[in-house]
């Protein structure tokens, strides 16, 4: 979160101020959805963002995103701010006592420095905590609580710059098994028997409250917030769909919505909300052309478009509301088989991003309201051997903390960006000596720290998603990459399927340096294992329950061990022709390939290939679906459908 210094004036020095809305979080560990607690009486102020990474010895930085939601209470007898804080952890996140001090202790350490300067002698802070009693929170409906409570003695950096005793209450608890953790913190320098203190407690009781208890059926995944949905992992168990369907019967199709225009981009959802975008001709008869084939031309369509963002009620297909981003056109030109469309959106429950290419990139809020617009430039991507083709750019945004992050590889200046999700304001750009790529970024939590990893042509790499300075690179990629970095257990699987490489390197997280393979090696203290000739040219490939799979365009299916690399098996599909674009996606135990002819087919996960069943959608099928609450969404040609029983 970020502190802006020009705002560190008499007025922000009331820091901590609370949201009127007080805690955005999770109603339930694996959902993100998230859930409104109302500020007591009296709490106000102005909201002032911490900068990311502000404090860098933070063993937290390194897990689940970090969710601060602080609140203020001023009573008048003192001078500074009673608030709380909440953090959203990582699995394997250790709450002993002695750790939660540690990192407790280091984050009032940064926050000091960050707001106080380096003058203020933040070594001499402390803070013993001690277990309180009766810290359980009991019954089916919550998990067990620990808390405890001390003193901390440290320098208050805003006001007055002078030693202050500043008491804390915290409390930690651990959600399903396998998911997220939270700590809660109360901080107060008013005695523990004041007032404030029973509307702090209030607070976690109504948090406490909101959130399902650990285990509870209401943890199915329910978000769905960027392209191939959380981590771009493209999975959600919990989601009960039927084996089969029946588009023109209407069996077990829940809802059909039109959509004008064409797009390539999926779907995302947040809460009961869908979101999908559409870029529309003015020619009335403006297509694309799907199919196995290798033309490199591009569309002549240069009509006028308008590139629209719409929301719909994910429940029955109706429209919220639809939101112009622009118009005009085009800046770049687009291959005859993609559109002007291609980039799925991504929301974090707070704001929805969209982009499209060299029309820019566009920040909205979850009501329609466009807030900021940005310019990125014309970003000419098409074959770097034959310049005079354009194809148009696919990567989609990704959200991480306030910043929204694009990769945007092309003929000439290519760069990575990260813009401030909610003003557009850029927070730091990364030049990138690269050919033009197709490929999504991903975030990976890794053993040291969060990374940004970019499959790209001249070098696959790993950034600081919080400042962009490159962490490691890898060689020997294709010189045309459009899979999205997939990552579980350890390993960051990137692959591409351009002639002749076409790799799959099994990338070991927190590695750094040039992991480029030497002649011959197929793995390094780096790279777990590789391989050629194997890599998916356009769909992503999906990790679930230890064994990766691989769609190629042709109908090739394989499936590898994830942690060996070790082959299980290869089939090929019986398709329609046209071939495969869109990545597949899993839930409970089954996968769901989407092909080009408008295909479904439902193969059974694991060590043995058995289809269970191939449903057609009737229409052109190029975007990878999305998975919420019972139902697969599928963005066709014309129409989104809702699959489900």
């Amino acid at each position: 979160m970020l502190i802006k210094t020009e705002a560190m004036n008499i007025k922000t020095i009331c820091l901590f101020t609370v949201l009127s809305t007080l805690v955005s979080f999770l109603s339930a560990e694996e959902k993100g959805a998230d859930i409104p607690l109302e500020a007591p009486a009296g709490w106000g102020g102005e909201t002032i963002d911490l900068p990311p990474g502000f404090a860098p010895g933070m063993k937290l930085q390194g897990l689940e995103k970090i969710r601060f939601a602080p609140g203020m209470f001023k009573p008048e007898s003192e001078n500074f701010f009673s608030y709380v804080f909440v953090f959203r952890l990582g699995p394997k996140q250790d709450l002993s006592l002695k750790t939660v001090e540690s990192e407790i202790l280091v984050y009032y350490r940064g926050l000091a420095t960050a707001v106080g300067g380096e003058g203020i002698e933040t070594g001499k802070f402390t803070l013993a905590l001690e277990k309180l009693k009766g810290s359980g929170g009991k019954g089916k409906k919550q998990a067990a609580v620990s808390a405890s409570g001390g003193v901390l003695d440290w320098i208050e950096p805003f006001r007055t710059k002078k030693p202050q005793k500043l008491r804390l209450e915290i409390h930690t608890w651990k959600g399903k098994p396998g998911k997220f953790s939270y700590l809660f913190c109360c901080a107060s320098p008013a005695a523990v028997e004041k007032p404030i203190w029973k509307e702090m407690r209030g607070v976690r009781v109504k948090f406490l409250k909101a959130r399902p208890a650990a285990g509870s059926a209401e943890s199915s995944a329910a978000n769905w917030p960027s392209f191939r949905g959380k981590d771009a992992a493209g999975v959600a168990d919990g989601q009960d769909l039927p084996d089969e369907w029946n588009a023109e019967k209407g069996q077990n199709i829940r809802w059909k919505k039109r959509i004008p225009g064409l797009a390539h981009s999926s779907p995302v959802i947040w809460g009961d909300r869908l979101f999908v975008t559409s870029a529309i001709s003015s020619k009335a008869d403006a297509s694309f052309k799907p199919g196995l084939y290798g033309d490199p031309a591009a569309d002549a369509d240069n009509s006028k478009h308008r590139w629209m963002v719409y929301c719909l009620d994910k429940k029955n297909g109706k429209t919220i509301w639809e939101s112009l981003a622009t118009d005009g056109s085009p800046r770049e030109k687009r291959h005859i088989k993609a559109t002007f469309a291609n980039s799925s959106p991504a929301t974090d429950g707070r704001y929805l991003v969209a982009f499209f290419g060299s029309q820019g990139l566009f920040g909205f809020d979850l009501d329609g309201k466009k807030l900021w617009s940005k310019d990125l430039g014309r970003l000419d991507a098409g074959a770097h051997d034959l310049p005079e083709y354009e194809w148009g750019t696919a990567s989609s945004p990704v959200i991480y903390g306030d910043l929204v992050i694009v990769q945007c590889d092309v003929q000439k200046k290519s760069f990575i960006l990260a813009a401030d999700v909610k003003t557009g304001e850029t927070r730091w750009k990364t030049d990138r000596d690269e050919l033009p790529s197709w490929g999504t970024p991903a975030i990976v939590e890794g053993p040291k720290g969060p990374e940004l990893v970019t499959n790209s042509s001249n070098f696959i790499r790993g950034y600081d998603p919080l400042t962009g300075k490159e962490l490691w690179r890898l060689g020997g990629s294709s010189k045309i990459t459009a899979p999205t970095p997939v990552f579980s257990d350890g390993l960051i699987v990137v692959s591409s399927g351009r002639h002749p490489e076409r790799p799959i390197f099994a990338v070991r997280a927190g590695s750094r340096g040039d992991l480029t393979l030497a002649k011959g090696e197929t793995s390094n203290a780096g790279v777990a294992w590789s391989m050629v000739r194997r890599g998916p040219y356009m769909p992503t490939p999906v990790i679930y329950k230890g064994l990766l799979y691989v769609l190629h365009n042709n109908g090739l299916f394989d499936c590898y061990e994830l942690v060996t690399g070790k082959e299980i098996y290869r089939q090929r599909l019986r398709h329609g022709g046209s071939g495969f674009s869109a990545s597949p996606v899993a839930a409970d135990g089954k996968l769901y390939l989407p092909s080009e002819d408008g295909d479904i087919f439902v193969i059974k996960a694991g060590r043995e290939f058995k289809q269970l069943a191939r449903n057609s959608i009737g229409e052109f099928l190029m975007a990878t679906p999305a998975l919420s609450d019972g139902t697969l969404y599928v963005r066709a040609h014309h129409h989104l459908l809702a699959i489900g029983r």
